[in-house]
């Protein structure tokens, strides 16, 4: 009796997957990704015949394949295992055509975790392949060659050499754009608040804020407007109108999908969602655990879906009871609602063995991938654990018309907050207001009135421009990392402080594009895309009809934008730096690593260099330079000296010029979820300078 062949996708995986079948009946090898694809030098669609693709091997897959076909012919019997998603279906579909396998005949299998059972259960209950979720695979491929082999090429010619338009990638720059066009165009509000320190007969403190006038939301929109609250409460009394306990419960939130793994990573470990995806592969396909051997992690780290397997949810109580006790076990079980499209099949992104905790497992991990597994395994446990209880109270303080409010909560009993806490609980819980009465006279100790701006809508971070995605229905969570790494590549937006900001060639080209391919930056256009793509894989659409309806439009509007579009020059940013070389006045230009100067007169001259942007601060420490705003090979900012190598100073925060009065050393700006901050660099000293209000606040994620 022959051996049984299965093929994966990693390598990696392979070697994790014959350990749990054996040698001895199987044998594992992987395809290293795509054997075949649509050739790179053409579009590789005959749209006369229907739309058909021009598959061709993979350029250096020639003896993979080979090596695949002879593996084959040998077995008894061939299943096909990629990742359980359209991609791996499509990977799966290309194996199955290559190797001459039987359309008919039950080839795939999947699995979303590797571990030993669900791997063997997998073995024995293969499939037909899934030709909707292929189809809907194909489709997506054609909808993004024709905009990147017939839109991209119109960019080259009419604008710059190197662009590229996308699907996805056109319209997050958009947002992008678009986000950066209110923040310019924000007009800021005055308004004022009014806090009141009491003093209770207890010598106890209690700080209520003005919430209410007459009845009515108390707003000051000027200093005279609370001039004139401040003279009325000059000699005010104040009672104790209401006091209000009230127990609350706040539930878990559900384990992780794809968008939100990512959005916590970066929140919780300044984790891109590129790095994320990377680490996570790693946990999911396998981690050598010394004598125990290679195992998977985690399940399958591309899903939408928030559903848990029994056994899963099983084990889980049963660890939770045995290291948390009964307390601590919900009395109903949890269900977390998926959204519309999710794909219920499979699971959310927990870890195959609830019972290798993170600290159990630390020494065989990197530390991406220790710190990324306790994530996803705190989360997941904390998804199964009771909701925690929480008391909170407000007090309501009456003086004539003005209403002022006081409200703490305290946490009773911690519930899943045992083993994770939210990014915003630290805000909201474990405030313990002083203990006060109905009808209790208070003494105000103080009134605090503060000016305030309303502020532009925060620019967006990785985290807030894949939650807006999500939301929008733009793209698919596993294609966010590539999304973000294209437009920052092609330098259509820049990251700095964490925010993206448009460049001049992405406004431009977001611009061309909406003038004269207004579908392919449409928000609702392209989230109707995905629906339609979803639909597919449903069987509720035919995949060529979809790909017909958007080519027919979007074929006319090519030749239309071919005839209108002149040429478009973006011109570069004269500076007063001579060329040493030539003695031209040289040029800002935009490279891969960010800004840097160049001669305009090349390529006669071929003169360039580092563009030095002076923040017009002398350096500390050979106070002969200027401090320079610089960028690392990663693409972060930091400051150093203009006379580098012979000085080496160097920062990760802006210097401010000042010393500090405590221990002399240079004050830094940093800037925090609240703003700008003014410290000290010394980590010793202590020194907090009084903080100016930062009107221009960087903002919490939006």
């Amino acid at each position: 009796m022959g051996k049984t062949l299965v093929i994966v996708e990693s390598p990696s995986k392979a070697k994790t997957i014959e350990k749990f079948l054996g040698k001895n009946k199987y044998e594992v090898l992987a395809s290293v990704g795509h054997v075949r694809d649509l050739p790179k030098s053409q579009l590789g669609i005959d749209v006369e015949n229907d739309f058909a693709m021009k598959y061709i091997t993979i350029r250096g897959k020639g003896d993979k394949i080979k090596e695949l076909k002879k593996a084959a012919s040998k077995a008894d019997a061939v299943l096909l295992a990629p990742d359980p998603d359209r991609e791996g279906e499509a990977i799966a579909w290309h194996l199955m055509e290559t190797l001459k396998i039987d359309p008919e005949s039950c080839c795939r299998i999947e699995f979303n975790e590797i571990t030993k059972d669900a791997v063997k259960n997998a073995v024995k209950h293969p499939r037909q392949i899934a030709y909707n979720r292929v189809n809907s695979q194909q489709a997506r491929r054609v909808l993004d060659r024709f905009i990147g082999y017939q839109l991209s090429p119109l960019l080259w010619r009419k604008v710059k050499k190197g662009l590229s338009a996308g699907r996805v990638q056109s319209v997050t720059v958009r947002l992008i754009c678009e986000r950066e066009e209110e923040i310019n165009s924000f007009i800021p509000e005055e308004y004022w608040t009014l806090d009141n320190e009491f003093a209770t007969s207890d010598k106890g403190k209690l700080a209520a804020k003005l919430a209410k006038i007459d009845g009515k939301k108390a707003e000051i929109h000027s200093e005279a407007e609370m001039q004139v609250v401040l003279d009325a409460l000059k000699d005010a009394v104040y009672t104790v109108a209401d006091v209000k306990v009230q127990k609350k419960t706040k539930n878990p939130s559900a384990p992780f999908i794809t968008s939100t793994l990512q959005q916590d990573a970066y929140r919780k470990l300044n984790f891109v969602a590129k790095r994320t995806m990377h680490t996570a592969q790693q946990l999911y396909e396998g981690v050598s655990l010394g004598k125990a051997g290679t195992l998977g992690l985690i399940t399958y780290m591309r899903t939408d879906s928030t559903r848990i397997s029994d056994v899963a949810k099983a084990d889980a109580a049963a660890f939770i009871k045995a290291n948390y006790g009964d307390a601590y076990l919900p009395k109903v079980q949890k269900e977390y609602k998926n959204k519309n499209n999710a794909q219920n099949a499979h699971e959310a992104i927990r870890p195959t063995y609830v019972d290798k905790t993170p600290e159990s497992v630390k020494a065989y991990l990197t530390p991406d991938q220790y710190k990324l597994y306790k994530l996803i395994w705190e989360r997941f446990v904390a998804s199964q654990m009771a909701p925690a209880q929480l008391e909170q109270t407000t007090v309501l303080i009456r003086s004539g018309v003005y209403d002022f409010t006081a409200n703490g909560t305290v946490v009773t009993f911690n519930g899943y907050k045992e083993v994770y806490e939210e990014p915003a609980d630290d805000k909201e819980e474990n405030q313990k207001l002083t203990k006060v009465e109905t009808g209790q006279t208070l003494s105000s100790k103080k009134l605090l009135p503060k000016q305030h701006f309303t502020q532009p809508p925060a620019r967006y971070t990785e985290a807030s421009l894949i939650k807006a995605l999500e939301e929008l229905g733009i793209g698919r969570p596993s294609t966010y990392a590539a999304t973000i790494d294209t437009i920052l590549t092609r330098n259509y937006v820049v990251r700095e402080a964490k925010q993206f900001y448009p460049t001049e060639l992405g406004t431009i080209v977001v611009d061309l594009l909406k003038e004269h391919f207004p579908d392919i930056v449409n928000v609702d256009f392209t989230a109707d895309m995905e629906t339609k793509l979803d639909g597919i894989e449903e069987g509720e659409h035919y995949w060529k009809d979809v790909v017909r309806d958007f080519y027919e439009p979007f074929s006319k509007d090519l030749a239309a934008a071919e005839e209108k579009i002149g040429k478009i020059k973006i011109e570069d940013e004269v500076t007063d730096e001579i060329c040493e070389k030539c003695g031209r006045n040289m040029v800002i230009k935009i490279g891969r690593f960010g800004k840097f100067l160049a001669c305009p007169g090349f390529p006669a001259c071929s003169n360039a260099k580092p563009l030095l942007e002076k923040i017009d601060v002398p350096c500390p420490e050979c106070e002969h330079g200027e401090v320079v705003l610089r960028r690392s090979k990663k693409g972060r900012t930091f400051y150093g000296c203009s006379n580098y190598p012979e000085c080496s100073f160097v920062s990760w925060d802006k210097p401010t010029g000042k010393r500090c009065p405590h221990c002399n050393s240079i004050m830094v700006e940093r800037r925090t979820k609240k703003g700008k901050l003014i410290i000290c660099s010394n980590k010793e000293c202590n020194y907090e300078p009084e903080q100016q209000p930062d009107k221009q606040a960087a903002g919490e994620e939006s």
